[in-house]
């Protein structure tokens, strides 16, 4: 059996894919039995957060069950396999262990050195637990994960590579004041009790806002949260819990909403944060429009050329200057001030020559089209008018490019909006509301690209990389383990039969002789056995060491059955070794 990963994230889809492919419990659990249920798998666990969507599973086929977890995910996601397949990634045997550790250890979080995913591994561990769906293989994976993640943290300045997504987020909405000065004072509201949303507010507490304002669809879990923010020694903070149909008139008075719940659609729409900015300002929100450098939405973007790409911008070539090399007119008797377009560059010069100036700024594309659809031949005659025109009158009206309209500044933000589900609680049309600052998980993962990395992080690979040597050899070594128990069964009933058929040769011997004797027998056997055995669990530990146990089989004649049952028995604990014991009770087909 294999170890196996199939998954997407941050990294592998944009953030409109991870919110349709979003699971909530009862599609993760469904999903858990559904991957047991079928054919190439024996184990699974899933590990399902705000980033990322992974089916872990110990299958027997590797191409078989790619495609059969593959199909699951996207059955269980609700997206078409053939659009979710080209943003999934397979990890398989090592890769897939080194994955899980640098997922425990912060390494491939959208913010790295983040902690709070070890509390979502130790989740999905239980959940694979209490459902049944986690053996040996998955029980040993995670919890090595979890002790891997927690060295990383205690042994290396991880912590420093980056910050939770909370803090990360509270650091964007402030946008790089300090974010304890920034909120001090502050009037939060936390929408959701959850874990993500319980740390927010706790993180909220200790930057020293002035009140946090619970509201969730359960009111004792929000009641809960408050006492605790209230009563905590680090989170001392006035806080109180409120009903879910609160929410809009809370934001009347918040100065910073948080919101991280489990809703399937949104729970802020753009219509109830305009309706709390008119509470607070007493005018309407006004709707900004995407600027030289922003989205429709008020995304940053990349400037003009990521509008370009989108085909939002149609590029013109400005006319030539005077002097330029190649230009099919004469320029000399151009004024200065007018442009090509212009009545000197066009006075009692012909159609031919002004459409032959024409192909020249198009570099020579003489079949090019303008934005009205009109090719060449209508060019002609407007230029043939215009010469006539021009011969009529002397002049005609100069094309001058327009004048950039002025952009309104956007006025100071009076409502901070942080947006941590997936999929999204806020609705993305609040970027465009003027008096509010939205901070979501696209906005995230965009101003986390370019984050620096500290130097930690080249510590932390190497423990990742160690602790995966180190796994592995343990995986092949209790490979053999059930091999090596059957032979030292097989011994142990050698030795009992010997000292039964020596009793019936010599019914008179007493029990101090009898027990002698079987002890002499047995230490025999132990010794002969002890180094031919702790010998061959070291050489399986090796890469390429899982042809032992098959080797010891052989030469034994040991009984598959009989290795097989000390396999299911070391899966019910948890894999435990009992290499070194005699008192197993197991049948092989060994010498009587």
């Amino acid at each position: 059996m294999s170890l196996l990963v199939v998954g997407l994230s941050h990294r592998s889809a944009p953030v409109s894919v991870l919110e349709r492919a979003s699971l909530n419990e009862d599609d993760r659990i469904k999903l858990l039995q559904d991957t047991v249920a079928a054919e190439p798998a024996t184990e699974a666990a899933v590990l399902a957060t705000c980033n990322r969507i992974e089916l872990y599973a110990d299958v027997d086929k590797f191409h078989a069950g790619v495609a059969e977890l593959s199909t699951l995910l996207a059955q269980h996601s609700g997206v078409g396999l053939e659009e979710l397949t080209p943003y999934l990634y397979v990890h398989y045997e090592d890769r897939a262990v080194h994955h899980l550790f640098s997922v425990a250890c912060g390494l491939d979080s959208m913010v790295v050195g983040e902690g709070q995913i070890l509390g979502q591994i130790k989740d999905s561990l239980a959940r694979a637990q209490e459902l049944h769906t986690a053996g040996r293989l998955l029980n040993d994976l995670f919890q090595q994960g979890l002790r891997v993640g927690k060295r990383a943290h205690s042994e290396t300045g991880i912590d420093r590579a980056g910050q939770s997504l909370v803090t990360f987020g509270l650091e964007q909405l402030s946008q790089g004041a300090d974010v304890q000065e920034w909120a001090h004072g502050k009037k939060a509201l936390v929408i959701g009790a959850g874990s993500m949303s319980s740390l927010a507010a706790a993180t909220l507490a200790r930057t020293g806002v002035g009140e946090i304002v619970i509201a969730n669809r359960t009111a004792e879990r929000a009641e809960r949260l408050a006492q605790i923010l209230t009563e905590g020694d680090d989170t001392h903070v006035l806080a109180r819990a409120v009903p879910m149909d609160a929410v809009p008139a809370e934001l009347t008075r918040a100065d910073i909403a948080v919101s991280c719940t489990g809703a399937t659609g949104l729970v802020l729409t753009a219509e109830t944060i305009a309706a709390a900015l008119e509470g607070r300002t007493g005018a309407p929100a006004a709707v900004t429009e995407p600027d030289a450098e922003g989205s429709e939405d008020g995304r940053p973007q990349a400037g003009p050329q990521a509008k370009a790409a989108r085909g939002d911008v149609r590029e013109t070539p400005l006319p030539p200057t005077a002097g330029e090399e190649g230009c099919p007119l004469d320029l000399a008797t151009v004024e200065p001030g007018f442009s090509l377009l212009g009545e000197s560059a066009v006075a009692g010069i012909d159609a031919a020559t002004l459409e032959q100036h024409g192909t020249w700024v198009d570099n020579g594309t003489a079949d090019r089209r303008d934005a009205a659809g009109r090719g060449v031949e209508a060019d002609a005659e407007l230029i043939t008018a215009l010469a006539a025109t021009a011969a009529t009158v002397g002049r005609i009206p100069e094309r001058r490019r327009p004048e950039p309209a002025p952009v309104a500044p956007r006025p100071e933000p009076v409502l901070f909006v942080l947006d941590l589900a997936m999929p999204r609680d806020v609705d993305a049309a609040v970027h465009r509301l003027a008096g509010a600052r939205l901070v979501d998980i696209e906005s995230l993962a965009g101003a986390s690209a370019d984050a620096p990395m500290a130097s930690d992080v080249d510590q932390v690979r190497r423990i990742v990389a160690d602790e995966v040597a180190a796994f592995g050899a343990a995986q092949r070594a209790a490979h053999i383990t059930p091999t090596v128990v059957a032979l030292r069964t097989m011994a142990a009933d050698v030795v009992t039969s010997e000292i039964a058929r020596l009793e019936g040769r010599l019914p008179g011997l007493d029990d101090k002789h009898r027990a002698e004797i079987t002890q002499t027998v047995r230490r025999v056997v132990d010794k002969l056995l002890h180094a031919p055995t702790v010998r061959v669990k070291q050489l399986a530990a090796e890469p390429g060491g899982a042809g032992y146990a098959d080797a010891l089989r052989t030469l034994f004649d040991l009984d598959p059955e009989t290795v097989a049952s000390v396999s299911r028995l070391g899966n019910g604990a948890a894999g435990a070794d009992h290499t070194d014991d005699f008192d197993q009770n197991g049948k092989n087909r060994g010498p009587a």
